[in-house]
Parts: C-alpha cells; structure tokens; sequence
C-alpha cells in the first residue's frame, strides 16, 4: 500500500510539473483577453472604440506569430536535449515578459512607444508560448501508464483551462473589488504581476523532472519531420482547430461580446464565463477517460460533430439578451469542446515516432494557432463591424470543427496502441484510414 500511494504520489508531481507552464500561459493570455476593453483604451487611444478594440486584439493577435518559432525553438530542445530542458526554459520565458506586462507605462505617459513595448512583450510570450503546449502533451503522453494515455494527456488541457478560469477569477475579482475608475487606473496590472508567482512555482516544480536522454541522435528534427511526415502533420493541423478558434471565440472573445454586442455587465460576463469553464474543465479528463476505452476516433468525432450542428443554437441563445439563457449556451459549448479536445492531446502525439515528436507537434500545432487560433477575436470582431450582425462569429466556430471532424475519419484508431508503434519514416501511412 505504502509503495501504491508513494507511486501516485509520484505521478502527481509528474502531472503537475507538467501542466504548470500551461496554467501560466492561459492564465496570462486569458487575462490580456478579459482585459482588453481597458488596455485598448489605455494603449491605442482611438476616437472609434471599435478601432481601439481592434488594435487591442491585433496585438493578442500578433502575439500568436512568434508560436511557430517557438514550436521550432523548444521542439528542438526537447528532441535533441531532451523534454526536461524544453519545459524548464519554456516556462521562465513566459514568467518574465508577463510580469512585465503589469509595469508597463500607458499611452498617457509615454505615447506610441507604449504599444511598441506591449507589443515586444506579446512577441516574447508567444515564443514561450510555441513550446509549452506541444512539450508538455508529449511528456504527459510519453510518461502515461498503459491504458490511460489520453487522460494523462488531457491534463495538460485541464492546466490551459485552469489557467483561463484563473484569469477569469482574478479579473472578476478586481472588477468586483475595485472601482471602475480605479480598475482603469491600476487595479489593471493586478493580474500581470501576479503572474510572477506562477512563473517561480513553474520552475520549482519542474526542478523535479528527471533528466531524460535526447529523443533523436539528428541534428536538425525540424528537415527530419519535414520529409518524413508531412501529411501527420498536415493531421495536427485539422485536429487542433476547434481547440483553437471556438476556444478562444466561446471563453475569451466571448467576454468581450456579451458586454459589448450582447450588453450584458462585465462582471456577470465573467462569472457566466467562470461557471461554464468549470464544465469544460470537468469535461476534458471524461472524454480523454472514455477515448481509453472506446477509442479516439467516436468520441472526437460525436464531439466534432456537435459543435458543427449545434454552434450556431448555442450562440444564439447567448445573444438572447435574457442573463439565465445566456448561462445554458455556454454550457453547451463547453460539453461539446470538451468533449473533442479531451482525447485531441494524446490523438497528436500518437501520429509521431519520438524521434521528432516535439517538433512535429510543436510546429504543426503553433502554425494553425498563429494564423487561426490568436486571431480568432480580431476576426470576430471585423466580422460583426462588417456584417453588423452579431452571431456572424458562430459560422466561423462551426466552419473549424467541420474539417476536424473530416480530419478525424482519416485517422487509423490509435488509443489500443504503443506510443512508439509508429516507426520513423511511416507515419504517413500507418495513419491512413
């Protein structure tokens, strides 16, 4: 019994050392998007607010193009020096720009050369950013026991969700503390600097890792994965989608929309937002839990298959303008895309031999969140001011689910296998219908 509850005790170290970087990136990235009526307001001045909310989001926005360097960058680490290496410099880089964020002066002070600093920070956390996400699945998944390699995995999402829902909590706790005035004023860089306590727990926690050996002898992983598995990584791609652009339109965007366009209150924005988080949050694990024994491709196809037909509905009923409707539509949501991304972690790092598993991950992943994923609230947002139609952003959360789920259908069930079935060089084929 002792050596039982010393062995779980173990892996929950493990999980949590883990996940930890994840929980500060999407704290700090939920945090500048609940924030962003403010900072566009005190960075980009604008006599339009619609244009200062753009320039807002922009930078979010510009923030996911640093991500696929750094799925190059830290994929790289963690192939050639192993996933240790990658994940304890992931998460001090992400630590530093964010703590930053909450120094920094406004336009008021300094002019254009506040949204010149905001925007360098934005650039750094994104680096960070590129490596988090895809090194730490591939540690989880690479770690989990047999039978269980979808919710070891789904974990990493539950820190990205926790990460969120945090973010949400301290931002609806300065709002509700605070004064509207005082918020704008300070109480803003609250949750910024807070940041820097994540960032010390994240590193501590991941001093525990043991040194593992380089996954691949190669040199250059990237030209490797490149020539060898170009149609998986073409894969991750339609995968990762939903877990990108209806994330961020239905838990981040959101927030900014039910204020805006649905005029509900910014704090009853945030606590509908909270509440529906915590399902997602419980969601994740379920599914991962069931794709270990019923398989990948029907859960994430049911799950795929119920944001396309449902997506629509669900923001509809948001928009009701009737505060108790609101609260059900997201809750949908969120049972749908958990539903899906649950089991999506471990679904990637299944298409890959370890060799290049963090890179091919990496770069696949961070490309489809730099060109779809962070500019999910710009789109949006163009979409309303063009269309003057506010659930114009509902056909784009029903376009991304509807390629994942035809993405899904080309996979070869993968959740009865051993992660290193997949030999160097065939992942292409091993992963056709």
């Amino acid at each position: 019994m002792g050596m039982l509850a010393a062995k779980t005790t173990a892996h929950r170290r493990l999980v949590l050392a883990g996940i930890i970087g994840n929980v500060l990136e999407w704290y700090d990235f939920a945090v500048y998007g609940y924030s962003a009526a403010v900072v566009a307001r005190l960075f980009f001045p604008a006599s339009d607010p619609t244009a200062s909310l753009l320039a807002a989001f922009g930078v979010f926005g510009v923030g996911f193009l640093m991500r696929p360097l750094g799925g190059v960058l830290f994929g790289h680490i963690g192939d050639r020096f192993g996933r240790r290496s990658a994940l304890r410099w992931s998460v001090a880089a992400m630590a530093l720009p964010t703590f930053a964020i909450g120094l920094l002066p406004t336009y008021a002070a300094v002019g254009p050369l506040a949204a010149a600093l905001l925007l360098a920070c934005r650039l750094a956390q994104g680096l960070a950013m590129g490596g988090e996400y895809a090194g730490s699945i591939v540690f989880l998944a690479e770690s989990a026991s047999t039978g269980r390699r979808a919710l070891t995995a789904s974990w990493v999402g539950v820190g990205c969700v926790a990460g969120t829902l945090l973010g949400s909590g301290v931002g609806a706790a300065v709002a509700a503390l605070l004064p509207a005035g005082e918020v704008e004023a300070w109480g803003w860089r609250i949750p910024f600097l807070l940041g820097l306590v994540l960032g010390a727990v994240g590193i501590i926690m991941r001093r525990i890792l043991a040194v593992d050996p380089p996954a691949t002898p190669s040199r250059f992983p990237l030209a490797t994965a490149l020539r060898t598995q170009p149609w998986a990584m073409l894969r991750v791609v339609g995968i990762a989608l939903p877990n990108l652009i209806n994330f961020y339109l239905m838990f981040v965007y959101a927030v900014t929309w039910l204020k805006l366009d649905v005029h509900v209150s910014f704090a009853t924005a945030l606590d509908i937002n909270t509440i529906s988080m915590v399902v997602l949050l419980l969601a994740l694990p379920a599914s991962a839990w069931l794709s270990d024994r019923v398989g990948r491709r029907p859960v994430m196809a049911a799950g795929a298959a119920g944001l396309v037909l449902l997506s629509w509905p669900l923001m509809d009923l948001m928009h009701s303008c009737r505060t108790p409707a609101i609260l059900p539509g997201q809750l949908g949501v969120a049972l749908l895309l958990g539903l899906y991304a649950g089991p999506s972690a471990a679904t990637m790092s299944e298409l890959f031999p370890r060799g290049v598993r963090c890179t091919a991950v990496g770069v696949a992943y961070n490309l489809t969140a730099s060109l779809l994923g962070g500019t999910a609230p710009l789109v949006a947002t163009y979409l309303i001011s063009r269309t003057h139609y506010d659930l114009t952003p509902a056909f784009y959360a029903m376009l991304a689910p509807a390629i994942s789920l035809a993405t899904v259908l080309t996979l070869r069930e993968s959740a009865f296998r051993p992660l290193d079935a997949v030999p160097a060089g065939v992942a292409d084929m091993t992963a056709t219908a």
